[in-house]
């Protein structure tokens, strides 16, 4: 039976500005109507950061609870997963968020660089936060930067501090961390289905000028895809993106390449176990 592939978008981020394509949501209600746009397209996760007026990056729990409300209101059944990422905040404000209880947040389990500055994940912070996730009922979706990422992800599977089978995402292409590679991708799949079964779910995002590369990898083996504005603001060199949806369409394509339904999100519900 051919799996149907989730696509994530990624709707906002904490870089790309209105400079970098003025089609970057910025305001709670620019990001609900991308995000409805995006699960029209196809769309059945949303990766989700909030901004303030001057488009800076925030850990605001008000703003996040405003766009969850909106989101669950406008996107009836899509899987909301908040960012407890580090540009947003710090130390526990980064999971200030997590008793609204979304349906999944981001997790990052190791350190690591980034193009200008060590994006520091430290051992109980990462405890903390994962500790939250259980709490509030909220599945952690693993960020693995490097390979010790996915090896750090079966360590805390096995001492109980992660909900279920984890759900690992492989980014690819941070300046600084692991490059766009086909071997590399390759193991990181043959790693998590050895350490968590055959049928453990994955996902992939490549960063810049390489999602669509790495979306088609991911589509290609059976893998789910992330996808949006946060990652690439471009559909090719010289073409901006016109909005998060176009990019999701792209990942459509791919689907309907390769024999793949695209998940609804019941459908990806019920493979990731919520």
């Amino acid at each position: 039976m051919i799996k149907p592939c989730i696509i994530c978008v990624a709707i906002t981020g904490s870089l790309p500005r209105k400079s970098d394509n003025p089609a970057v949501p910025i305001s709670l209600l620019e990001q609900v109507e991308s995000t409805h746009e995006a699960f029209e397209a196809g769309a059945s996760i949303v990766h989700a950061h909030v901004r303030n007026k001057d488009e800076s990056p925030s850990s605001d729990p008000e703003k996040f609870g405003q766009l969850l409300e909106g989101i669950r209101k406008h996107c009836p059944g899509m899987i909301v997963q908040l960012s407890t990422g580090g540009r947003s905040g710090a130390g526990t404000d980064r999971g200030g968020m997590l008793p609204l209880r979304p349906d999944m947040a981001s997790l990052s389990v190791g350190s690591n660089n980034f193009p200008t500055r060590v994006y520091e994940n430290p051992p109980d912070l990462v405890d903390w936060l994962a500790s939250e996730m259980r709490t509030y009922d909220v599945k952690p979706e693993i960020e693995a930067f490097d390979l010790s990422h996915i090896f750090q992800a079966k360590v805390m599977a096995e001492r109980g501090a992660l909900l279920g089978t984890p759900y690992i995402q492989f980014v690819m292409g941070v300046k600084n961390a692991m490059p766009v590679d086909r071997e590399v991708f390759d193991f990181y799949i043959k790693t998590v289905r050895r350490l968590f079964g055959e049928d453990a779910p994955w996902c992939a995002a490549g960063i810049g000028r390489h999602q669509y590369e790495v979306n088609e990898w991911a589509v290609s083996s059976g893998g789910h895809a992330r996808t949006g504005l946060e990652d690439n603001v471009r559909l090719d060199k010289t073409t901006r993106a016109p909005s998060n949806a176009a990019l999701v369409q792209l990942v459509v394509d791919l689907c309907e390449k390769n024999n793949r339904p695209v998940a609804t999100p019941e459908e990806a519900r019920a493979m990731l176990g919520l």
